[in-house]
């Protein structure tokens, strides 16, 4: 299972793999609200932006994560991010996560569309056995739109991450099985009409 960079084309979004190019559109994208459940704390700045873009790379360059640019095809513009995370190659496992979107394009086909994109990579050109996802506790919007693509909840991981304010993040995990992706994929392909071309 070899994860590099690469461009998945949507009908609506386009990712991208993250650049410093990205930062400016990525800030002017970001909403203070964003980072509330998130595990970087507060980006308020351009300077934070470029902050957490480097942090991503960083991982990139570990080869523990591939982060993407979420870029609306219309306007070209950045309205959010995404990425592959907890790569784990020997395992034939990965997660998506660490997923946000500009206001305007939250409650949109946009996060329909990233994760089929994502999903369908993982399985269909990576191989992938298991794609899990995992949400702060609190984060009921998040948890509703995981329920919503279809992945199944294995439980709740109590004191699992302690967060940049001193809160303790409990994580509920999900998870898609590589013998349940055709079902997903028929789900999410008759949701938005998503089917696109091989």
């Amino acid at each position: 299972m070899e994860v590099k960079p690469i461009v998945l084309i949507g009908k609506i979004i386009q990712l991208q793999p993250l650049t410093l190019d990205h930062i400016p559109g990525l800030f002017a994208a970001s909403d203070p609200a964003i980072w509330k459940y998130m595990l970087y704390g507060d980006i308020t700045t351009e300077n934070d932006m470029r902050n957490w873009v480097q942090d991503m790379l960083e991982r990139a360059e570990r080869g523990t994560d591939l982060p993407f640019a979420v870029v609306d095809l219309t306007s070209g513009r950045e309205v959010g991010a995404t990425r592959f995370l907890e790569i784990r190659p020997q395992h034939k496992g990965l997660e998506i996560g660490g997923t946000w979107y500009g206001p305007k394009y939250q409650r949109t086909g946009v996060n329909t569309e990233c994760k089929y994109l994502l999903l369908k990579h993982a399985f269909e050109t990576l191989g992938c056995i298991r794609v899990q996802f995992k949400a702060d506790s609190r984060n009921e919007r998040s948890i509703k739109a995981i329920k919503r693509i279809g992945a199944k909840s294995e439980g709740i991981l109590r004191n699992h991450i302690l967060l940049p304010d001193g809160t303790y993040r409990h994580s509920v995990y999900f998870s898609i099985l590589a013998d349940e992706w055709s079902e997903v994929k028929k789900k999410l392909e008759k949701m938005h009409g998503l089917q696109l071309a091989e």
